[in-house]
């Protein structure tokens, strides 16, 4: 991305202008200093007009797919160029499953030309128009002063449009919450859901709890889910302004779910658990700025990256240390993540036009890592976190969504409970297919082998009822009166046309990644398959290749 551009939208580039793979992006606002390397004597807001003609400022061209859409101006358009926009928007929404982001004041080659204060007005209410046609809403991201080539003062405006699909009550989003233990997972949820500051104690996060020990330690054991939501303007819906989670769905557009993950070594095959059956779409690691990368940090790591999931860092208590230590632990993070075996682009959001640019590049690119650095006591930056989740879009397009709906249904059993008045009910994440109240499926298989009929009573998301499961969402599902002794975790609820059967024996590719003995034949592992956890045996190793 061009050095003007840095300036324009926070985005970077290495200095000397090479590739950003391996460097770190240092976003910024327009009136920060740029690290871009240029001629000498070039002023870095671009205003030397004998460079501009040759070096116009510009961004990457406008894919077809995707949820972004450029637009050089949309001044009273026909009516039949009215109906074609309307159109393109469904198509960006579809795309960006509820989202898009357009880009008022850049032609479609990606060049940065802006728009007088008068046409960008216009062109900003026949978007209003057009998002009012499709039921969106929308919300001014930034807005950009651009003066390339041109006395006249122009801008580049972006705006978020929102659209719940019609199919869905909300846009929903899972984060998998991992670090150290004591790094402040539990306390930075509590303060996000609760809409409260902790008092330095431990306060925020005692709602968080699900045990007693875990209260008298405080330290997480087990996996919580927390949510929280926003509107269609951007603003937070939590706990502060809602009684129950019902309401809070009921007043959100969007629904971020955390699921809290154990930071201790000895819970460590509850968090791989959690990655690996709740499917996150990512995953945030804090790490507390007074220790830095210590304990389960690297390993927490080391999973993400296994599994492929994608993630950002928080940096917390920043309000503990000086600011000369924060910079060490930020540094000491930078130098891992360039490492070979991450090969990740760090990227340290310091203001709120930041946090727009990281969520946007965290999306497009999986080698961005937007580093956040905040308190959970003073509240420093915790408002940058948000406008990144908030901006964060769902990071599998549509059409892996749309293949996944067409599968034969499979619902992933991860928690069980005995409900009074309801029955049995089991809790989970429908990995393909479609769920509704009343379908016939089967679950198993049981410890002979079979697998048994049963009938879905009801189903809740996010503690609210729900007629309607799709691929990918997490859910609660009633069983009624289904013996809750035939079931456990692990097994799968599955469509009886798909016939299931079982294996006990299967090969798998493997890559060591650390080991204290050796790894040989007749070794006992745990396996994580999904939502199953099973012991095996190694009965044979082949080289790669063979």
């Amino acid at each position: 991305m061009d050095s003007r551009v840095s300036e324009l939208f926070g985005g970077c580039c290495r200095p000397g202008g090479g590739p950003a793979v391996g460097g770190t992006l240092k976003a910024r606002g327009a009136g920060g200093s740029s690290s871009c390397g240029g001629p000498k004597g070039k002023k870095k807001n671009g205003r030397n007009r004998g460079s501009k003609a040759n070096n116009p400022p510009y961004l990457p061209p406008e894919a077809e797919d995707g949820n972004i859409e450029y637009k050089l101006k949309l001044v009273n358009p026909s009516q039949y160029r009215f109906e074609h926009l309307v159109t393109q928007m469904k198509w960006r929404l579809q795309e960006g499953r509820g989202e898009a982001v357009y880009q008022i004041g850049v032609e479609d080659n990606g060049l940065l030309v802006g728009l007088a204060e008068e046409e960008m007005r216009a062109s900003l209410k026949t978007l209003h128009r057009m998002a009012e046609k499709v039921g969106a809403d929308i919300t001014v991201l930034r807005e950009r002063e651009v003066d390339y080539d041109s006395d006249m003062p122009r801008k580049i405006t972006e705006v978020l449009v929102r659209k719940v699909p019609d199919n869905q009550q909300f846009l929903d989003l899972r984060v998998a919450v991992l670090g150290n233990v004591d790094s402040g997972k539990s306390t930075l949820l509590g303060v996000l859901t609760q809409g409260e500051l902790d008092n330095g104690r431990g306060r925020a996060r005692l709602n968080l709890f699900r045990h007693l020990h875990e209260i008298q330690s405080g330290r997480t054991s087990s996996i919580s889910f927390e949510i929280l939501g926003f509107n269609s303007k951007g603003e937070v819906v939590n706990y502060s302004d809602s009684r129950t989670a019902e309401e809070i769905c009921e007043s959100s557009s969007k629904m971020i779910t955390f699921i809290d993950l154990a930071g201790h070594h000895k819970y460590l095959h509850t968090t791989i658990f959690g990655l690996t059956s709740y499917c996150p779409d990512c995953a945030l690691l804090l790490v507390s700025a007074n220790t830095g990368i210590a304990g389960t940090t690297r390993e927490h790591l080391g999973l993400a990256l296994a599994l492929k999931v994608p993630f950002f860092i928080v940096v917390s208590k920043v309000d503990l240390c000086a600011k000369t230590t924060v910079e060490r632990t930020v540094r000491q993070l930078e130098r891992v993540l360039k490492q070979p075996g991450c090969h990740k682009v760090p990227m340290l959001v310091t203001s709120e036009d930041d946090a727009v640019t990281a969520a946007q590049q965290f999306a497009q690119s999986p080698n961005v890592t937007p580093i956040f650095t905040l308190s959970s006591v003073s509240g420093e930056s915790l408002d940058l976190l948000k406008v990144f989740l908030n901006i964060l879009p769902p990071l599998t397009n549509s059409k892996e969504q749309e293949e996944l709906m067409q599968q034969l249904t499979e619902f992933q059993v991860d928690e069980i409970y005995t409900v009074p008045e309801v029955g049995t009910v089991v809790g989970g994440t429908l990995s393909s297919g479609i769920c509704r109240e009343g379908d016939q499926l089967v679950v198993g298989p049981t410890d002979d082998g079979c697998f048994l009929e049963l009938r879905v009573c009801s189903i809740q998301r996010n503690r609210s009822a729900c007629r309607v499961l799709r691929a990918g969402q997490a859910a609660t599902l009633a069983l009624g009166d289904f013996d809750r002794a035939l079931l456990r975790k692990g097994m799968v609820m599955v469509s009886p046309e798909m016939n299931p059967t079982i294996c006990s024996v299967f090969e798998a590719e493997i890559v060591l990644l650390f080991h204290a003995t050796t790894f040989r034949r007749g070794f006992q592992v745990t396996v994580h398959v999904g939502n199953v956890r099973q012991t095996a045996v190694v009965e044979k190793i082949h080289a790669k290749g063979q």
